[in-house]
């Protein structure tokens, strides 16, 4: 299958080289060229814009940060919408707003191309590794024309509904994990002031109740206050007001999601944007007065 792919950052990099390994031939293209380069040596071939990696393309992916941008690279200059042939299939794959995704669908599909949305969750290992949990909205028929280039990238692949059903699927995904992120931190710092021996703590509750992959994964960035990068503050940041803004519109009350949200605009605001979520920890060692 010929696949287009649009963005090569810290997720979509390894996500076009796991489709090459798939056996597909892909084209890629991102706004700052350099980053093609590892993909390009992985065997994917290289495109000077969006519309030019479209073309002959029969699934187009898009994997760029914000809803700005997807807007951009598949409806603005030198889009993919004008390079895509009738028939062809768009799949998005970013976190961004369910108004928009359904917005620039209706655009698409004047011009014959089909889309589907397709957010992921599983951080830059689950790119890497091709282990990513991917939620996709969009007709059935859609979702199961794209599943052999999913199938590359991820281990678990749910139809959630119609187009924009991924994009309020991530949004929930999004609002659990920052709870468990702000709770796994707050008892890490709740046993580093009680003295006890953090490693044992961890070994204790994982194996109940508490289990969970950000206990196993990411708490030890939390006792060390060290936040190797594995999915960026500000992206979360980004996601969160996804959320916030569709359960506003929804008449649903957020309370520990709102708690987050003003935890990490501090952060950000700190110059901390680009360390890992885990870095939560962080404020909340600040405020327990845990340097």
């Amino acid at each position: 299958m010929k696949v287009a792919f649009i963005g090569m950052g810290t997720m979509g990099a390894p996500m076009a080289v796991n489709i090459l390994k798939g056996g597909h031939q892909v084209t890629v293209h991102n706004r700052t060229r350099e980053k093609e380069k590892p993909v390009a040596d992985a065997g994917a071939l290289r495109a000077e814009s969006p519309q030019e990696a479209a073309v002959g393309a029969d699934i187009i992916i898009t994997c760029v940060s914000d809803t700005p941008d997807v807007e951009a690279v598949i409806l603005g200059d030198n889009g993919v919408i004008y390079g895509s042939a009738p028939g062809s299939l768009v799949v998005d794959m970013s976190t961004i707003s369910p108004t928009a995704t359904r917005n620039i669908a209706v655009s698409l599909l004047q011009n014959d191309i089909k889309m589907i949305d397709a957010p992921v969750s599983g951080g830059s290992e689950g790119a890497r590794n091709g282990t990513l949990a991917i939620m996709a909205g969009g007709e059935a028929a859609d979702v199961q024309r794209a599943m052999p280039v999913l199938e590359a990238m991820g281990k678990t692949i749910t139809h959630v509904g119609p187009l924009g059903a991924g994009q309020i699927t991530k949004a929930i995904n999004q609002i659990v994990i920052a709870g468990t992120y702000l709770s796994v931190a707050e008892g890490m710092v709740l046993g580093m002031k009680a003295g006890l021996d953090m490693q044992k703590v961890i070994q204790a509750i994982a194996g109940g109740a508490a289990g969970s992959w950000v206990l196993s994964n990411r708490a030890v960035n939390m006792v060390s206050n060290a936040y190797p990068l594995g999915f960026r503050v500000r992206l979360h940041h980004k996601d969160m007001g996804i959320a916030l803004e569709a359960a506003k519109e929804l008449g649903v009350t957020m309370p520990a999601a709102s708690l987050v949200d003003q935890l990490e605009n501090g952060l950000i605001a700190r110059g901390y944007g680009d360390e890992d979520l885990s870095a939560i920890a962080r404020s909340i060692r600040e405020l327990s007065g845990l340097t």
